[in-house]
């Protein structure tokens, strides 16, 4: 199964013409807080377990079909691309049928030497925002069944 990938631009594209596409920002809290697509919505597709390490979020699959069912349209969001690919991979394999992951996530693409190489949402000068209502933050969406 082949995850659609889409460039920031196209990503604002649909977020601007239509609200009915959701975009899934899938880091940790801390790193949402710091800013964020606005409109975006916050389920960690990674999250700190028992030792500290980062592993899967169990929920994250159930929390968002729980909130927004999987006939929804999403886009996918991360620091960089990796988390976002890995959430998107999860919602597909689960029988969710609109997903496209955006590339180069909020901060964009590092090659190895550390230089970015694809600009992601905000090196290309798109809103951001550190606010955002509070059914659109992983602690209210985490409590729906």
């Amino acid at each position: 199964m082949e995850i659609k990938r889409i460039s920031p631009e196209e990503a604002k594209q649909l977020l601007d013409s239509s609200s009915d596409h959701i975009y899934l920002d899938v880091r940790t809290i801390p790193e949402f807080d710091a800013g964020h697509v606005p409109g975006a919505k916050n389920i960690p597709v990674m999250e700190p377990g028992p030792t500290g390490m980062m592993q899967i979020n169990p929920r994250f699959v159930e929390i968002v079909e729980a909130n927004f069912g999987k006939g929804a349209k999403y886009i996918t969001g991360c620091k960089m691309g990796g988390r976002s690919m890995k959430a998107a991979e999860l919602l597909l394999q689960a029988g969710f049928t609109d997903v496209a992951d955006m590339r180069g996530g909020y901060g964009g693409e590092i090659d190895p030497m550390g230089q970015l190489a694809y600009p992601g949402w905000e090196p290309r000068g798109y809103p951001t925002s550190r606010e955002s209502e509070p059914e659109a933050r992983y602690e209210s969406l985490s409590k729906k069944n």
